[in-house]
């Protein structure tokens, strides 16, 4: 590759905001790693912590670092051990940067690896022309696939592991949070056989698409009271509440309300990150209901991939209501604001645009 440097956004400082440079030096490329030229990234909320610089940032983040996690691009360059990618493969990434040799990694759950690395938070990131990431990252996409959908197979991957998770088919399904990751889990629910889907958000606009994404009943939890909304629900459910309540959130409010919708010996699996100690009344909320919870994190890899692709293939699922905006990489600051505003829908950032 004749080219040294490289555009992206950069992450140089430790407060807000962020900056667009022409000038950034092109990753090399190590024995095990490919290097993707990037036609497609999305933002997560990852990212916005990392650009508002909050405490998770602050945790985890070296300075100076490219982010960005959700991305899709071709291969341009491969390393000397890798021999299972080539040149011109198209590729997904991978958030998860396993070690292939923890417990976790050998009994096929390196998506919970406990050496765990992420891209765009502990190594170099997406948001700019080039990534250079380990070929254990990699998904190699289909020509039927677009870049654009294949920059949001990271976060429907969240989303489908969580209603995976559930055993959804023939149940009704209760899903808080209608950002991205919520709406995709709306959509992969329907695909899945949920008998009924209902979707709980705090803005209209959010649970208008979640109507278009498959959910029968939409309860919007701030124009209502907690009380409200399960007494709604258990009307929509002959009074027997939800067979399966799925949190994208981490709210207290949504997880509380979530645990009181939930019928006897229902299941609650847990995707959303609180960002602080839950107050729960564990007494009623799971042991006289005998609740199975699960704690969910990420995507299998690869079996939850290869999910994603059997339900873009599903008639009843679209991944259009759940693209917010598409904005070349220098405008990347608006893409920020509309997500920051509360435009609905994944915001995406194409490098050659």
């Amino acid at each position: 590759m004749e080219r040294k440097t490289m555009k992206g956004v950069l992450k140089s400082l430790p407060q807000e905001g962020a900056e667009y440079r022409e000038d950034l030096p092109i990753p090399e490329v190590g024995p095990r790693d490919i290097l993707v030229k990037v036609q497609a990234a999305a933002i997560c909320g990852t990212d916005q912590h990392i650009i508002n610089w909050t405490e998770y940032a602050k945790q985890r983040l070296t300075l100076p670092m490219v982010f960005g996690h959700e991305f899709a691009g071709d291969v341009v360059a491969v390393g000397s051990d890798v021999h299972e990618l080539s040149v011109g493969d198209r590729v997904a990434g991978e958030t998860h940067i396993p070690c292939n040799h923890c417990y976790m990694c050998k009994t096929n759950r390196r998506h919970n690896c406990a050496n765990m690395k992420i891209i765009g938070v502990h190594a170099p990131g997406a948001f700019a022309e080039y990534i250079s990431f380990p070929a254990d990252c990699a998904y190699k996409l289909d020509d039927d696939i677009s870049y654009e959908i294949g920059a949001m197979l990271e976060p429907m991957g969240v989303a489908v592991h969580g209603v995976s998770a559930g055993e959804v088919k023939g149940c009704n399904v209760l899903i808080f949070g209608c950002g991205p990751i919520g709406l995709m889990a709306v959509g992969a629910a329907r695909a899945m056989g949920a008998k009924k889907i209902f979707a709980a958000d705090v803005f209209d606009a959010k649970l208008e698409i979640a109507k278009v994404m498959g959910a029968d009943a939409v309860l919007n939890t701030r124009a209502m009271s907690a009380d409200e909304a399960r007494a709604k629900l258990l009307e929509y459910t002959d009074g027997m509440g939800a067979d399966v309540v799925i949190d994208y959130t981490g709210n207290a409010a949504a997880l509380q309300q979530g645990f009181g919708m939930l019928r006897k010996n229902g299941t609650f699996i847990m995707v959303g990150l609180p960002d602080k100690p839950i107050a729960l009344d564990l007494t009623d909320a799971i042991v006289y209901k005998e609740a199975t919870v699960k704690g969910v994190t990420g995507r299998l890899m690869y079996e939850t991939w290869d999910e994603c692709i059997d339900i873009l293939k599903n008639s009843e699922f679209s991944m259009e209501p759940v693209t917010g905006g598409v904005y070349p990489l220098s405008n990347y600051m608006d893409a920020f604001n509309a997500i920051f505003s509360g435009v609905p829908g994944k915001m995406l950032l194409i490098p050659g645009k």
